[in-house]
């Protein structure tokens, strides 16, 4: 079985976020912003990974984005993706239409032992512009099967048997394949990078792929960063002074 990997790599969210002038982009050049990979696409690498020593065949990761992405393809080399291809940009983001349609080029070029993928498996939204769009973007262009939010995966006689987490319940769908699936954060637990697993990435693969950037054929106006909370201090006072206001702030919040 040979699958394909869509992964992002996206700022941290515990990292101070500034943006562009205009306000349409995150900037990412600030030496404060650290970068990663959202759980759920590292969960899909596990499902590849999981995938591929069950029934043999190989795994290749696809990530679009600048020079050093290459960082966090190689984070999923390590825990035992085979290949990864890295579509280079000069930085800028790109849309979920321009995004879909570069990684679909790479899924149709096959394996390089000229395999074709008969499964490729994505988050289920990127983990900054949450625009849950790609996977189903994939599947449309390539005439595929997809199945989106899946919390559990399973693959038997060629068959995707896919569940959906719907409050209590489960929604259950078998799809043929190939197909794409996109799965969230807790269809399984991704393994940790070990250091014999990082020293084998080292030695893996990584194509570069040189693409222009297209027309956006959808308008972002503005992004907007959620207001910072402030705390502050009030000195009420020394000594036996400071009692009656003490008992005031106490009445205001309903103790006495």
């Amino acid at each position: 079985m040979h699958i394909a990997v869509c992964a992002k790599r996206i700022p941290l969210s515990g990292g101070r976020w500034v943006l562009t002038p205009d306000s349409t982009e995150i900037d990412t050049s600030g030496p404060s912003m650290g970068f990663t990979l959202s759980p759920h696409e590292e969960c899909a690498a596990e499902a590849a990974v999981q995938l591929v020593e069950q029934y043999g065949g190989s795994s290749t990761v696809l990530t679009v984005g600048v020079p050093d992405s290459e960082t966090e393809l190689r984070s999923l080399l390590a825990v035992g993706i085979d290949r990864g291809v890295l579509v280079e940009t000069d930085g800028r983001e790109w849309d979920p239409q321009a995004t879909a349609a570069v990684l679909t080029e790479q899924i149709q070029k096959g394996t390089p032992e000229g395999d074709a993928y008969e499964l490729v498996i994505c988050g289920t939204e990127a983990g900054d512009t949450a625009d849950y769009q790609v996977p189903v973007r994939i599947a449309h262009a390539l005439g595929w099967p997809v199945v989106t939010n899946v919390k559990g995966l399973s693959i038997a006689d060629g068959v995707a048997r896919c569940e959906r987490a719907v409050g209590s319940a489960r929604e259950v769908y078998e799809v043929p394949l190939p197909a794409v699936i996109s799965v969230k954060d807790g269809v399984n637990i991704p393994r940790y990078p070990s250091v014999p697993g990082r020293i084998k990435a080292r030695k893996k693969p990584v194509d570069v792929v040189n693409a222009e950037r297209p027309d956006p054929k959808l308008e972002k106006t503005r992004l907007d960063l959620v207001e910072e909370e402030t705390r502050s201090a009030e000195v009420l006072g020394t000594g036996p002074e400071a009692v009656p206001a003490l008992v005031e702030i106490f009445k205001k919040i309903g103790v006495i």
